[in-house]
């Protein structure tokens, strides 16, 4: 089959082209934030959309369509879906066996404080999670832990999508850095120093912005200590690790230290006052006295999970479990979608491979996990597959609004529609790198990862800055770092906040709740870029060497 060359002003005006472009997008945050229709319907409506522009507007031929779909859906499955169901699979271990009582009430032991446990497993124990695979796993297990213990379900779901932020830039054992480096051939050292001097500026931010939600202002202040420490400790061994050791355990070492230190804190400070919600029950005053073996118990699965997927990241692991991966070139797909100017500097077939890639999935170490764990909470072998297809059913809808997501996503990057939205944000001269860091915020929100978003504009970014004298670190580091503020709006993140804490059908909802904290946080990032493009030029990396 001859290639296709995507055209990037199909319409003949680039305003007009760029309004098309962007209509199956509108049309889904239309869908959920105006109408509130829901999710799984707005999904297949949008991807519907996507696919007649794509074909009719854009010209992508029918074969190369099938392919993207295709694609697509084997991604959503694979990387996505499975993750989110083993999650929730692991959290209906413990409360089937009647553990999570105990769970609770161990966290309770470390502070009782709701605003300190957001810190605790939303913010840190979420980290761990996002560093060791990301794929939907922090926002799915902190969300389910938060529910368990009382949160209010929708406020869980926020919470995680506000946290699971400033570690998504070294997600996946620091897979968007590898992905920039590959579109940009910039250095991977310059690339994750530079992001690991932004991004700390957010982590010692994003406490307080967390509790700020919850409480107001009075709220925070009165936790001022747990939150600086947090959020300090947090940036802190960010930014060490990023710049002087690598790119791949940024957010995992970074999470465990933070856990670690803010268990030993919140033990010898305590607020004035315990912050419960309103009308919530207060905090039991003498627990039962739960023994070291039976916490470790009762944590077993989670414990586990965490061991599991921290192990499935490790290089030398993930080296054997790649080899069982089958890799099938997309039909009609593979390197016959040609990319060109300016979107790249010459043109570039893009890749298509679909991998099913089942032993080395993070769900994959995530099930191992739940079927390792059932027993070991007292579950007979058929009771724990009883609550696994228990926990497929209830999730039935959350996978088909996925697989619509993840089509519509992948219809809209091979048919080129990404690219237009993009280059209309690099027509902003000395302004490009606060837009050029919300053009990040917008692949993440767009492809659901910051290494979709690395895929689609790292290159467009490095060509604009050289053009306008801009370092190309710095602009291709915005693109990461900028992008980890639209994770919160994505819809796959809303639709697995939304399983997780059991809110299906209020995804609408969610998105209206974090969509000003997205663009708010979003746009300090871009504030940050723009310094260190005009006045901070002399902290811009250049020739690092870890270690050195």
């Amino acid at each position: 089959m001859t290639t296709w060359t995507q055209n990037y002003n199909p319409l003949g005006n680039a305003w007009l082209s760029t309004a098309v472009a962007a209509t199956p997008v509108v049309l889904l945050f239309y869908l959920l934030a105006v109408r509130k229709i829901i999710a799984y319907r707005a999904a297949l409506y949008s991807f519907a959309v996507a696919v007649v522009l794509a074909a009719f507007v854009f010209g992508m031929p029918a074969p190369m369509l099938t392919g993207a779909v295709a694609h697509g859906l084997v991604y959503a499955v694979v990387r996505i879906a499975w993750t989110l169901l083993a999650a929730v699979f692991v959290y209906e271990l413990t409360v089937a066996s009647g553990h999570f009582e105990v769970i609770k009430e161990s966290i309770g032991g470390v502070t009782p404080d709701r605003r300190l446990q957001v810190l605790l497993i939303a913010f840190a124990f979420g980290a761990v999670l996002e560093g060791a695979g990301g794929g939907g796993a922090p926002v799915a297990i902190a969300g389910a832990m938060m529910a368990g213990l009382g949160f209010r379900p929708f406020d869980a779901a926020v919470l995680c999508l506000i946290a699971n932020t400033a570690p998504v830039a070294f997600g996946g054992v620091g897979n968007p850095i590898r992905v920039l480096v590959a579109v940009t051939g910039l250095p991977e050292a310059d690339l994750s120093a530079m992001v690991g001097r932004i991004l700390p500026i957010t982590a010692l931010i994003l406490p307080f912005w967390l509790v700020r939600s919850m409480t107001g202002w009075r709220g925070t202040f009165a936790v001022w200590p747990g939150c600086l420490a947090c959020g300090a400790v947090f940036g802190a061994c960010q930014f060490y690790w990023s710049n002087y050791q690598d790119a791949a355990l940024v957010d995992i070492i970074g999470g465990m230290v933070t856990l670690l230190v803010l268990a030993c804190f919140f033990r010898a400070w305590r607020p004035a006052e315990t912050w419960r919600y309103p009308n919530e029950p207060p905090p039991t005053l003498k627990p039962r006295p739960y023994t070291p073996r039976e916490i470790i118990h009762a944590w077993s699965p989670f414990l586990l999970l965490s061991a599991f997927v921290i192990l499935w990241g490790m290089p030398a692991l993930k080296q054997v479990l790649n080899a069982s991966t089958l890799s099938i070139p997309a039909p009609w797909l593979h390197n016959q979608v040609i990319r060109v100017a300016p979107v790249v500097d010459q043109p570039h077939a893009e890749p298509a491979i679909m991998e099913f890639a089942w032993l080395s999935a993070v769900g994959s170490a995530t099930f191992l996990a739940g079927l390792i764990s059932g027993p070991i909470l007292g579950l007979s072998v058929r009771r724990t597959f009883e609550v696994f297809f228990r926990t497929c059913y209830r999730m039935r809808f959350s996978m088909l609004a996925i697989l619509g997501m993840l089509g519509l996503g992948f219809v809209t990057r091979y048919s080129g529609m990404d690219a237009v939205m993009g280059l209309a944000m690099t027509h902003t001269g000395w302004l490009f790198p606060f837009f050029g860091t919300m053009l990040g915020w917008l692949g993440v929100a767009l492809t659901g990862t910051d290494a979709g978003s690395n895929a689609l504009f790292g290159s467009l970014q490095v060509i604009t800055a050289h053009r306008l004298g801009i370092s190309e670190v710095l602009m291709a580091s915005a693109n990461s770092a900028g992008g980890v503020m639209g994770k919160m709006i994505d819809a796959q993140s809303i639709i697995v906040a939304c399983a997780a804490v059991g809110e299906e059908g209020r995804e609408g909802d969610l998105f209206r709740a974090v969509l000003w904290h997205s663009i708010a946080l979003a746009a300090i990032v871009g504030l940050i870029v723009y310094w260190f493009a005009y006045h901070g030029q002399q902290f811009i990396p250049a020739g690092r060497v870890w270690g050195g």
